[in-house]
């Protein structure tokens, strides 16, 4: 497993549970003021917020030097020589990677569209049906809000209920399973080919 993912998922699972508690709070601070302000409003007070805080570090670190009579020079000065440049094959891995997704989706929708296969295709209906009802319910902020506080609380309750989730998902998927065979028995042309 890379670091970037271990490192994700020792935040979603509160590992370290102040790091966990920052970046949950900051992301909803963050979802919640997107709510009321514009996404405008919200970047420049963040930009603002941040020049404050970095101006007045400066501030108070070229007093206290010309206080203590210290040269210890710029307080960001390790910050200023990091390099942050992407190299190339960094953006060419990146690129290659959304390259595939794009692709891999198209062809997927492309399959549910021209009914390549009727079961997939009525499902995707069903879930696009289903959708107009979510829409109508919740706006897209609301949506991401909810998938934030799901992402950061679910692994936690399966971790520790893993047992008896396990028991009911696997008892939910049995029914489905039937209702979906029974369906397919009925409708003409809807059976799976054998791969």
């Amino acid at each position: 497993m890379t670091e970037g993912k271990c490192c994700t998922i020792d935040l979603l699972y509160w590992r370290n549970v102040k790091q966990s508690g920052a970046v949950f709070s900051s992301v909803l601070l963050l979802l919640f003021s997107l709510t009321q302000f514009s996404v405008v409003s919200v970047g420049a007070y963040l930009a603002l917020a941040a020049l404050s805080a970095t101006i007045s570090f400066r501030i108070y670190k070229s007093v206290l030097q010309a206080v203590q009579k210290t040269d210890e020079g710029h307080p960001f000065k390790a910050y200023l020589e990091m390099e942050i440049a992407l190299s190339q094959d960094q953006i060419s891995k990146y690129a290659d990677k959304i390259l595939l997704y794009t692709n891999t989706c198209m062809k997927e929708l492309r399959r549910l569209f021209l009914v390549q296969d009727l079961v997939d295709s009525l499902k995707f209906a069903v879930l696009m049906w289903l959708l107009t009802y979510v829409g109508a319910l919740f706006n897209g902020l609301t949506l991401l809000i909810l998938a934030v506080i799901s992402m950061f609380t679910m692994p936690v309750v399966y971790e520790k209920h893993q047992a008896q989730i396990d028991q009911y998902v696997g008892l939910i998927r049995t029914q489905v399973n039937s209702v979906v065979g029974k369906i397919q028995a009925k409708i003409p042309g809807a059976k799976r080919k054998e791969e």
